[in-house]
């Protein structure tokens, strides 16, 4: 698909950054089987959890990712670590602020992935997985916005399904990403 000598370029940096897709996915694979596995977390711990979650998912988007000067994975990158750090600084937050909180980060990064997606269409076949992703995350925030009174036990679930699908998704285009590399 590489037809350009920008988007042969962008291939190559793309290519050699699977590893950043795929191990983002499995953090947000494994986020998701811990909120199912622990239901009952307090909000202390949802707190704790989902700040370590984004800090993690963050700190590996900059670390592969800025390399290649991909401004919406460095965007996503520090959307992530910036709703981490909030999350430290503010253990106390109630429910709803808490809910605004995570809705408001998964619209910002389901926007930033969409718009990487497109990018990626460039040089990958099998980019729409990760603008589906991204469209999952619009829609995970949104619902969070319109329901904010469901509770922190409902959050769990439906922060924990759309981290599984959210993730799994990540490592797909990570897999695809790979395949281009030896290709």
């Amino acid at each position: 698909m590489a037809s350009t000598p920008i988007a042969a370029t962008l291939a190559q940096v793309v290519s050699r950054q699977s590893w950043v897709l795929i191990a983002r996915g499995i953090f947000a694979i494994l986020f998701g089987v811990m909120a199912f596995a622990w239901p009952g977390l307090t909000l202390t711990s949802l707190v704790l959890l989902y700040g370590l979650y984004c800090l993690a998912d963050g700190f590996v988007g900059l670390a592969g990712m800025s390399a290649g000067k991909l401004w919406q994975s460095i965007l996503v990158g520090c959307v992530s670590i910036a709703a981490g750090l909030v999350t430290f600084a503010y253990p106390g937050l109630t429910a709803l602020l808490l809910l605004y909180l995570i809705a408001a980060w998964a619209i910002m990064r389901g926007i930033f992935e969409i718009a990487a997606a497109i990018e990626f269409r460039k040089v990958i076949e099998g980019e729409f997985f990760l603008g589906l992703a991204g469209l999952l995350s619009i829609l995970f925030g949104i619902l969070i916005v319109m329901r904010p009174g469901a509770g922190a036990l409902s959050i769990v679930w439906i922060l924990g399904t759309f981290a599984i699908l959210s993730g799994v998704m990540m490592v797909a285009v990570g897999l695809k990403v790979r395949q281009l590399a030896h290709a």
